[in-house]
């Protein structure tokens, strides 16, 4: 238990470190480029790379893989670990290679087609960082491999290399080379290339550490044979899960020029926390989930499912809570030396506000997947998403022509509580008790517990100015908040430690 706890700590730590660097990369960002056409262009370019990342090189793949590596090493020593990787790597490499062609190509036709100026530039760009794949997607192989030897440090800081690698490339670069936005534009696709080329290179360099080295082998077994079919459900999902975000971004692109770039950065905003503790959860709750079902022991199940919803929620309030009061003074901390104009600044905090009161319905989606997943049924996850997919498209259409970037973040809102909702009675509907009414009680103290820290928020903004606001204000919010739920009663100690 310890040493699952101190894997959390530094899985959380490091995620933390990449969400901070990540909004200082949108910080810069925001301030180069503001509002434009070239940053919602470059949103929309790089949402096409990422895209595959999630179909190809994380998710489905890594979770099909990594059993199969680990059963490897078990049996047949680390050369046959290396084997494995080496061929999957090999088949991923052709298979990117041959997207990265097509995906060009039709692009390139794309350019030429009878659609306006910013399609034609969000091609262009689109065409520059796809390239990105083959690099991140082979990163993701490289990152499983490392977990199965017990190297989780490096996997977790994957994303802190991209965000180095924007920040310099924005910081120095295209300060000072871009001469326009069109040039700093650039200058961002090259510091996500070579940020993908440091997300690959640094997990083989520490994986050369255990042994492995690369060798080009495209020789199928039935291991290979095996994690292909084991990978064709998840990517379904997965599928689904992007598409839903590529017509988000899509339709705020046909909004106007700013609201692909305004949603994006609400959406980072929130990301921030929700990232953080649904990452730690879904690791402590799923192998428990796991093993009570191996064990057939359908009540551990459900209590073990119980507590995830209730940590979400634990975490979700206070984070929802904060965010909606400070929405408006980091937002202008964050845009203030921008290119943003007061319009935009002004437009952006609602759209923070809406995505924060989703909060705790993301982080329940979480823990109702990786509880599909325990039952070994990949299925109906892929059903409901399709179905919240369904809903946010119509709902989005429906909603844009009136509210604009807003009806998008309400769409996107309604969609995921949709999903939450679906998932959380489909659960029940397998004989086991998911039944929530024993929640009541510590979830209307942990409600309780935010409000009482909102009331210090806000009298603290009153109070502070600047980032003062931000840097006083969150830590002291939260021992306000823990403090809170111990004097309501709510053994929130416990509830951690029994996870």
């Amino acid at each position: 238990m310890s040493k699952l706890v101190s894997r959390i700590g530094t899985v959380s730590a490091f995620t933390m470190v990449s969400r901070v660097l990540g909004l200082a990369r949108d910080m810069l960002t925001s301030s180069l480029l503001g509002a434009t056409v070239w940053n919602s262009a470059f949103i929309a370019a790089f949402t096409l790379p990422n895209l595959f990342r999630r179909l190809l090189g994380e998710g489905a793949l890594t979770a099909a893989l990594m059993p199969n590596l680990s059963q490897e090493l078990e049996t047949r020593g680390r050369a046959a670990a290396h084997e494995l990787a080496n061929k999957t790597l090999s088949w991923l490499f052709v298979i990117c290679l041959a997207i990265t062609i097509g995906a060009w190509l039709g692009l390139e036709a794309l350019t030429y087609a009878n659609v306006s100026e910013k399609w034609i530039i969000a091609a262009r760009l689109a065409q520059i960082v796809f390239p990105y794949v083959l690099f991140i997607c082979l990163a993701a192989i490289l990152s499983a491999a490392l977990n199965v030897f017990s190297r989780f440090g490096v996997p977790a800081l994957t994303a802190v290399w991209l965000n180095l690698s924007i920040l310099a490339a924005l910081g120095y670069a295209g300060w000072w080379l871009g001469e326009d936005l069109e040039g700093k534009t650039y200058w961002l696709c090259g510091g996500a290339l070579f940020g993908g080329l440091l997300q690959m290179l640094v997990p083989a360099f520490a994986l050369a550490r255990e042994g492995w080295r690369p060798r080009f082998d495209l020789r199928v077994s039935p291991r290979v044979s095996e994690v292909a079919l084991l990978t064709l459900p998840g990517i379904l999902g997965a599928a689904v899960f992007q598409i839903n975000i590529m017509v988000s971004r899509g339709l705020a692109l046909s909004v106007n020029d700013a609201a692909a770039s305004l949603l994006y950065y609400a959406n980072r905003l929130v990301e921030l926390p929700v990232g953080v503790f649904a990452v730690a959860i879904s690791t402590v709750v799923f192998p428990s989930l796991s093993k009570a079902i191996a064990g057939a022991r359908l009540d551990r199940f459900s209590e073990t499912y119980k507590r995830g919803i209730l940590l979400c929620w634990l975490f979700a309030a206070p984070s929802a809570v904060g965010l909606l009061l400070l929405a408006p003074s980091i937002i202008g901390l964050l845009f203030e030396r921008g290119l943003f104009t007061a319009e935009d600044t002004l437009a952006t905090v609602p759209l923070v506000i809406v995505f924060a009161l989703g909060m705790p319905f993301y982080s329940f989606v979480s823990v109702e997947t990786r509880a599909f997943f325990a039952l070994k049924d990949t299925k109906t996850p892929v059903k409901v998403a399709a179905l919240s997919f369904v809903a946010n498209v119509v709902l989005s259409v429906t909603l844009m022509g009136r509210f604009g970037a807003l009806g998008l973040a309400v769409a996107s809102n309604v969609a995921v509580i949709v999903q939450a909702c679906v998932l959380h009675l489909a659960l029940g509907n397998k004989n086991l008790d998911t039944r929530l009414s024993s929640l009541w009680s510590d979830g209307a103290k942990a409600l309780m517990a935010s409000v009482a820290m909102g009331g210090l928020v806000w009298w603290g903004e009153s109070m502070l100015e600047g980032w003062l606001k931000v840097a006083v204000l969150v830590p002291v919010g939260a021992i306000v908040y823990f403090f809170a739920l111990h004097l309501f009663g709510m053994k929130w100690r416990e509830l951690l430690r029994e996870t």
